[in-house]
């Protein structure tokens, strides 16, 4: 026999209880690290109207949720100090265990900036020193989204011989150079997608807003188009039967099969996706507070289709993140490696990030000399975490370092037959990597790029070409694999750049 006035009271109860529930995000958990000497937001979702109360460090903060169940609070500035509980009193009470104080970092990007420990460079030594219980990551593990999400996925993991290899590389040595130094906890957070490109990662919404972007959407319409051509279908249904046949017989014969051929209206969806990443993995940790955030990405934006527009995105997501969090945090990002790259223009995304420089709070790790040249994943992810730190250390901290990046182009003059570029973060003096300066070509009025002879001159470099009377400009490093070798004398090397603006 049915009763249905119960089983729909039942229901209203049932519906009742789930909504009286507490629910805080995903980053607000066991382990967090919280950003120190800052106001430090507290929010999360309850019934409307329920009176939301907030206990850490001695502190007391009452709100109520508001009509849409959402409800905030900040914590005034707090200092560096033992582990404590964070409590979160509404209908019930939730409570978060080992709560640090200390420097929040946000990484993200691509594969590069997901590359774990475990595959950089000497892993087995790096693990056996690893013992760092006060270096914390937390991955954001959700997926992309077609809206804005607030809750996320993931969790805090202390650093340790057994959970560092699952650390983002980049981050783990960056962050451990900031803790070794500033002796602060330091927490990680890591929302990174291999194979991604900038465009996943921006608001869809500001994107379509851009005039600068306008172009950019035709352009990867056309790109996707020919990724996901029939004929790239039609040979990837045929490259599939044949490793399916191969797998069949690799598992008879117990051997390792060949990877799994990769689906184009896959990549193509992929490369076209439109703020999913931002909407997934970005928004769910605003308005966490950070210190600032590290940007490793590019290479899914070095096709010749893309190339041109990355200098307006990375504009455009530094600025976007920066007013939905509402301060402008420091931002710094790795300028592409030295990798042979066939069919992409790594030089452009390179200066795109050079230029971006021009932001307040922004700062690059050139990396030029230590890529790999057939591996897009260089494993040398130690020299990237020590150049970030000490923009951080130097630029953000105020400690004295030896330098905060490589040389920067500075301008140009020309004389006569030569030409002489003028440089700043010259830092202990131009140095050269070897017998003489590799790197440098010049070009007349013809604009055909010869090779130049270039030497030092105090902190400026003279190009010249016998095969160029009349230089009109001069290109340093400006290939995708350059053998180029001019650094300061802190060891930095100098971003490529180029001192002309010819197609």
């Amino acid at each position: 026999m049915k009763f249905p006035c119960l089983q729909l009271g039942l229901l209203v109860a049932s519906s009742l209880l789930a909504r009286a529930a507490v629910t805080l995000p995903a980053i607000l958990s066991d382990h967090a690290v919280l950003q120190q000497s800052s106001r430090v937001p507290i929010w999360g979702a309850a019934d409307p109207g329920e009176e939301i109360t907030v206990e850490f460090a001695g502190q007391s903060h009452t709100t109520i949720a508001g009509v849409d169940g959402k409800w905030q609070i900040a914590l005034n500035p707090l200092k560096v100090g033992a582990p404590q509980t964070l409590t979160i009193r509404g209908k019930q009470t939730l409570t978060i265990q080992d709560v640090l104080v200390g420097e929040v970092w946000l990484g993200s990007g691509q594969s590069n900036m997901a590359m774990t420990v475990a595959r950089s460079k000497d892993f087995d030594t790096e693990k056996n020193h690893a013992n760092f219980p006060l270096i914390r990551q937390f991955k954001e593990d959700s997926a992309a989204a077609n809206q804005a999400q607030t809750v996320g996925q993931g969790r805090w993991v202390l650093c340790s011989p057994e959970t560092v290899g699952g650390f983002s590389a980049a981050l783990y040595f960056f962050g451990r150079e900031l803790h070794q130094i500033l002796q602060a906890p330091v927490g990680l957070i890591n929302s990174s997608v291999g194979g991604t490109p900038i465009e996943s990662w921006i608001a869809p919404e500001v994107q379509r807003a851009s005039p600068a972007l306008r172009p950019f959407f035709a352009a990867v319409q056309k790109e996707n188009a020919a990724i996901a051509s029939p004929e790239a279908v039609e040979q990837y249904t045929r490259n599939l039967a044949e490793w399916e046949a191969a797998q069949k017989t690799a598992r008879t014969q117990k051997q390792k099969a060949a990877r799994k051929p990769v689906n184009p209206v896959e990549v193509a969806a992929r490369k076209g996706n439109l703020g999913g990443l931002y909407n997934g993995k970005i928004s769910p940790l605003i308005p966490y507070a950070l210190r600032g955030a590290l940007w490793y990405q590019g290479e899914a934006n070095s096709t010749l289709a893309k190339a041109p527009f990355y200098e307006p995105q990375l504009a455009l997501l530094v600025r976007d993140w920066r007013s939905r969090w509402g301060y402008d945090f420091p931002f710094a990002w790795v300028q592409l490696p030295n990798f042979t790259g066939a069919g992409r223009d790594w030089p452009m995304v390179r200066e795109a990030m050079l230029k971006n420089l021009a932001l307040p709070q922004t700062g690059m790790a050139i990396t030029i000399d230590v890529g790999e040249a057939n591996d897009i994943h260089p494993k040398n992810k130690q020299a990237v975490g020590h150049r970030l730190a000490l923009w951080a250390l130097g630029t953000v901290y105020g400690q004295k370092v030896a330098a905060t990046s490589g040389p920067l182009p500075a301008g140009h003059t020309i004389r006569g037959q030569e030409i002489i570029l003028s440089f700043r973060h010259t830092d202990g003096g131009l140095a050269v990597g070897g017998d003489a300066l590799t790197g440098f070509v010049v070009a007349g009025d013809d604009h055909q790029w010869k090779p130049a002879q270039a030497r030092l001159d105090g902190n400026t470099v003279v190009v010249s070409s016998p095969l160029v009377p009349k230089p009109l400009a001069a290109r340093y490093a400006w290939e995708n694999f350059p053998s180029c070798n001019l650094f300061n004398g802190a060891g930095l090397p100098a971003s490529p750049f180029r001192t002309d603006d010819w197609p």
